[in-house]
C-alpha cells in the first residue's frame, strides 16, 4: 500500500475543480467532487488504493460521504499496518501537501501540470519562462475591447484639435475597424488585419494610408496598457505595400477656364487656390483668409494647416492674384465642407473628367514645366524632389503651361 491513497483524485472533469467535501481519518484523506450528469447532480468519491484508481459516483452528497467515510478508515488501516512508504517519502509527501495548500490544488494535478509545462519547454527553465511572460506582462491590462480603445483614440484625437477632416475620415475607418473586430485588442492577428483590409480591394494607397491610421490606433492601446508593452503589436509586422508608378490626371487649361466660367463664388476659392497654388484640399478647407497674403504675393500654411505639420509658403501667381482681388477675404476659405463635393458635380455637370487629385496635379506638372526645378517644386508642394521627378516631369509643355498660367478672369 503507498501514501499516494491519502489525497489523490483520480484524473477526470471531477478531480480538475476544487472538492467540495474532503473526508478525513486520521491523516488519510479523501476528497468529495462535484458535477452533472444529464443536468442532474453526481457526486464522485476519488481515490488510489493500491497503486489504482478508483471513482465511485453517486446521487447524493450524503451517500458519498458515507463511501468516502468507508475509503478514508479503509486507507487509514492500510497505513498503520504495512505501510511501505519510506520516513523520508512521507515527509516530502506533507510538505508537498502544505506547500500546495494556499491554492486548493491536489498533488498529483500539481505533478500533472508542472510535466505539462516541462514537456512544452523541452530544456528551457520554466521559473525563467514564468518570470519572462511575467515581465512582459507587467502592466498589460487583459481583456480590453477594441471599441473601448478606438472611443478613447477618437477622444484623445477630438481633444488634440485634429481638423474635422481628418477626424471624419479617422471615425469612418476606425468605425469600420471596431465593427468588424468586437472582442479584444490584444486577441487581434497581424493574419486577420491583413485579411481585413484585403477583402475590401482597396487600392494599394488606400490600404497603406489605413495602415498607418492603424499602426496608431495599436501604439496608442500600448501606451494605454491594453497591450503589453514589450510585445511588438499586431499592426508593427505589417509592411506598407509597394506603390508602383501611378498615372497623374490633370485638367487642361480649357478645362480649367471652362470651370472657372462656371463656378459660383463660394468655390471658386477651391478651383483657383487648388489648380494655380497646389494646395491639398485638406489643406483648402483648413486655410483661413488672413494666410493670404496678396502684398508679399504668398500663402503661409502654418504647421496645424499642412498635411506635413510643418510650416510652408506657397507663392501667388499672376493670374491667382488676379483672381483674388475681388473676392471678400474673411474668415475661413471654405465655408463648408460640402462645397468640395459642389465642385466634382460642377465638373460632371460641364461633362469633364475629374481624376483624383486634379487641381493639385495639375498645378504641380504646369508648375515644373514653368521652373524646371524638382526640388522647389516640391519644396512649393510640400513633397519630395523624388516623387515630383517620379510623377510630374515632363507631363505637359512649356506652352500648355504658359496657358494654365495665363487664365485670367474677365475684365
Amino acid at each position: 500500500m503507498h501514501d499516494k491513497s491519502m489525497t489523490t483524485p483520480a484524473r477526470g472533469s471531477q478531480g480538475r475543480g476544487k472538492p467540495v467535501a474532503v473526508i478525513k481519518q486520521g491523516s488519510a484523506a479523501v476528497p468529495i467532487y462535484r458535477g452533472h450528469v444529464r443536468g442532474s447532480p453526481r457526486f464522485t468519491v476519488a481515490y488510489y488504493m493500491n497503486d489504482r484508481r478508483h471513482r465511485r459516483t453517486f446521487g447524493s452528497l450524503e451517500a458519498a460521504k458515507d463511501e468516502a467515510r468507508i475509503v478514508a478508515l479503509n486507507v487509514q488501516r492500510g497505513m498503520s499496518s504495512d505501510n511501505d512508504m519510506r520516513p523520508q517519502d512521507r515527509e516530502a509527501f506533507r510538505v508537498a501537501q502544505s506547500i500546495l495548500a494556499p491554492f486548493g490544488v491536489p498533488l498529483v494535478a500539481a505533478v500533472e501540470e508542472y510535466a505539462q509545462c516541462r514537456r512544452k519547454l523541452g530544456d528551457a527553465s520554466l521559473s525563467a519562462a514564468v518570470d519572462d511572460f511575467a515581465r512582459r506582462s507587467t502592466g498589460f491590462v487583459a481583456g480590453t475591447l477594441v471599441a473601448q480603445v478606438v472611443d478613447e483614440f477618437m477622444a484623445v484625437k477630438r481633444q488634440d484639435g485634429i481638423s474635422a477632416i481628418y477626424y471624419g475620415g479617422l471615425k469612418s475607418l476606425l468605425g469600420r475597424f471596431k465593427t468588424h473586430f468586437s472582442g479584444p485588442i490584444a486577441l487581434v492577428t497581424t493574419l486577420q488585419i491583413d485579411n481585413w483590409m484585403r477583402s475590401g480591394k482597396l487600392s494599394v494607397v488606400t490600404r497603406n494610408g489605413w495602415l498607418k491610421r492603424l499602426k496608431e490606433l495599436f501604439s496608442f492601446a500600448k501606451q494605454r496598457g491594453y497591450l503589453p508593452k514589450h510585445e511588438p503589436t499586431a499592426m508593427e509586422s505589417l509592411k506598407r505595400a509597394k506603390q508602383g508608378d501611378t498615372d497623374v490626371g490633370i485638367l487642361t487649361p480649357v478645362q480649367m477656364e471652362k470651370l472657372l466660367r462656371a463656378a459660383s463664388r463660394d468655390v471658386l476659392p477651391i478651383l483657383i487656390i487648388g489648380g494655380f497654388a497646389g494646395l491639398r484640399g485638406a489643406e483648402i478647407a483648413r486655410l483661413d483668409w488672413s494666410a493670404v497674403d496678396l502684398n508679399r504675393r504668398i500663402i503661409e500654411l502654418r504647421a496645424n494647416q499642412a498635411k506635413t505639420a510643418s510650416r510652408r509658403i506657397v507663392p501667388i501667381s499672376d493670374n491667382l492674384a488676379a483672381w483674388l482681388e475681388p473676392l471678400a477675404r474673411h474668415g475661413k476659405v471654405v465655408l463648408s465642407e460640402g462645397l468640395f463635393a459642389k465642385v466634382t458635380r460642377l465638373a460632371r455637370s460641364l461633362q469633364i473628367e475629374w481624376p483624383h487629385n486634379a487641381l493639385r496635379h495639375s498645378y504641380i506638372s504646369y508648375r515644373i514645366a514653368v521652373i524646371h526645378d524638382a526640388a522647389r517644386v516640391a519644396l512649393e508642394a510640400g513633397n519630395s524632389p523624388a516623387i515630383i521627378f517620379r510623377h510630374y516631369r515632363e507631363l505637359v509643355t512649356d506652352d500648355e503651361a504658359k496657358a494654365w498660367f495665363g487664365i485670367m478672369p474677365a475684365a
